[in-house]
């Protein structure tokens, strides 16, 4: 016989519903929120599973890496259509969240959501730090430029190299209001 199951995953305990080819509830666990001990709880049920329904998320795809990786056949569900049928539910818990998405996973009626390589994953991740490190800088040079503007200090077009230079070159009087017209720059 085989089986399907839903896990709810929240941050601190995933809910997990096991359903039968028919939908019988046939178990119900609760486990921390670790890859390990979803993946621990799920094959030590004995159960052969056709389907693992899970909604797609922030953590959906090193979660389906995992469990995957655990021999499971993980499937991310649509949140958005996955939604609309928890709605349809009288009484929202991650128990009953969970047995909606083993009902799901066991009619099929779902949309299933792309996973992403864990290399794709991990070069997102790198590039939105870079992205945002960029803006910090970005932010800490015009926070420095816009206030001595505003006391007739002009630093003009410098290199990053040059900057500080520049900017101390400024505040010692040698560039600014009292020191010439403050447009000379350094650099290219």
């Amino acid at each position: 016989m085989t089986y399907y199951a839903g896990v709810d995953v929240s941050l601190e305990t995933s809910s997990i519903r096991i359903v039968d080819a028919q939908g019988a509830i046939q178990r119900e666990l609760k486990v921390e929120s670790e890859l390990e001990a979803r993946a621990a709880a799920l094959t030590g049920t004995g159960f052969i599973f056709s389907r693992i329904g899970l909604e797609a998320g922030s953590l959906s795809p090193w979660l389906h890496a995992g469990l995957a990786k655990a021999g499971l056949p993980v499937v991310l569900l649509e949140t958005r259509q996955l939604r609309a049928t928890i709605k349809a539910m009288p009484v929202q818990t991650d128990r009953n969240d969970a047995r909606a998405m083993a009902q799901v996973a066991r009619t099929g009626w779902y949309k299933a959501v792309h996973v992403t390589s864990e290399q794709s994953e991990d070069l997102r991740v790198l590039l939105s730090g870079r992205k945002l490190l960029v803006a910090k800088l970005r932010d800490l040079d015009h926070g420095i430029r816009g206030p001595q503007r505003g006391l007739g200090f002009k630093v003009g077009q410098v290199s990053e190299a040059a900057f500080p230079d520049r900017a101390r070159e400024l505040a010692d009087g040698q560039g600014g209001a009292g020191g010439g017209d403050g447009a000379a720059a350094v650099g290219p």
